[in-house]
Order: structure tokens, then sequence, then C-alpha cells
């Protein structure tokens, strides 16, 4: 039981370290008035336990390895092989499981990519406000430190995951999706 707290707790300090170039003063000036409206920006909060909206290291949260899993196994009901593989067993389904850890980590690249490009721009991340959020003089490498720094995150709340399965109490997936809910 400790040991699924402890793993919590890293959760929900990562979700609050923002991610290297972000300026969080923007971003807390912005996100005042837009969860105040309420609306879509209160919503995305409430799904990403308020890491989406304030580029957080575990901004992406468990979404990319909730779509992987989606992902998978609507393949396996159209491509034969991993059809197959689900039909082999246990290894079968640890080949199947590696698979949905390689598009979890791919499909965080993409998301954290078009989510950087997005808070780049002033007043597109958050509708009237024209603050800069992540820092003008960051360069390709510091976009690059962002991308594969929200990448990593989401690869180590996967591996969270599996520690609390593993390890803890319950599905460490599913109380990894309540914390966030919770958080908000």
């Amino acid at each position: 039981m400790l040991f699924t707290v402890a793993i919590i707790a890293l959760f929900r300090f990562g979700s609050q370290l923002p991610t290297p170039g972000v300026d969080s003063g923007a971003i807390q000036r912005c996100l005042e008035p837009a969860l105040a409206q309420g609306g879509i920006y209160g919503l995305i909060n409430l799904f990403s336990g308020g890491a989406l909206l304030q580029l957080s290291v575990f901004a992406l949260g468990i979404m990319p390895y909730i779509t992987a899993s989606i992902i998978i196994q609507l393949l396996t009901v159209v491509i034969p092989r991993l059809e197959a593989l689900k039909k082999e067993g246990q290894a079968g389904t640890a080949r199947l499981t590696q698979y949905t850890r390689y598009l979890t980590v791919a499909l965080a690249v993409l998301q954290s990519t078009a989510f950087i490009a997005i808070a780049r721009e002033p007043g597109r991340l958050f509708q009237g406000c024209n603050e800069f959020l992540i820092r003008e003089e960051i360069g390709i490498w510091g976009i690059l430190s962002m991308v594969l720094t929200m990448t990593a995150g989401t690869a180590v709340i996967m591996w969270f995951g599996e520690l609390i399965t593993d390890r803890g109490v319950g599905n460490g997936m599913s109380l990894l999706i309540f914390t966030q809910l919770v958080a908000t």
C-alpha cells in the first residue's frame, strides 16, 4: 500500500513540475482567467489532472498509452499476425504489450510536438492571452528537449503504472487515471 502511495505522490509531483523552457508565470497568468470561464479549459484540466495546460513534465498523462492500447486491440482484429500473437498465450500477449509500449512512445512524440507547436504561438493555447508561454529565446534544441522531456514523462508514467500493477495495490493505469481525475 505504501509503495502505491509513493508512486502516486511521484506522479503528482511530475504533474506539477514544469517542462524546461516553459514560462510558468505566463502559464499561471493565462490559466487563471481561462479556468474561471470554465468550458473546454476546465474539461481539459479535469482529465489531465491540471498537468496539460501547465505544460508539465507529465503533461500528456496516460492518454498516449490508452490510445496505443486501443489501436493495438483494433489492429489485432484486422491484422492476422497480431491475432495469431494474441492466441499464442502469455508469450504473444507479452509481444503485444511491447508493441503497445513502442506505439505509446511514438504517439507521445507526436502529441508533445503538436502541443508545443500550439503553445509557442501567443493566443493559440489560451484564447485572449497574448503572452509567450514558451520562452522566446529557445531554439530548435530547446524545443527538442521539451519534446524529449514530455515523451520521457509519458514513458515514466507508463512504467509507474506497471510498477503499481506488479508490486502495488490494484491496476496501476486505472489508479493513475483516477489520480488525474481526483487531482483537480
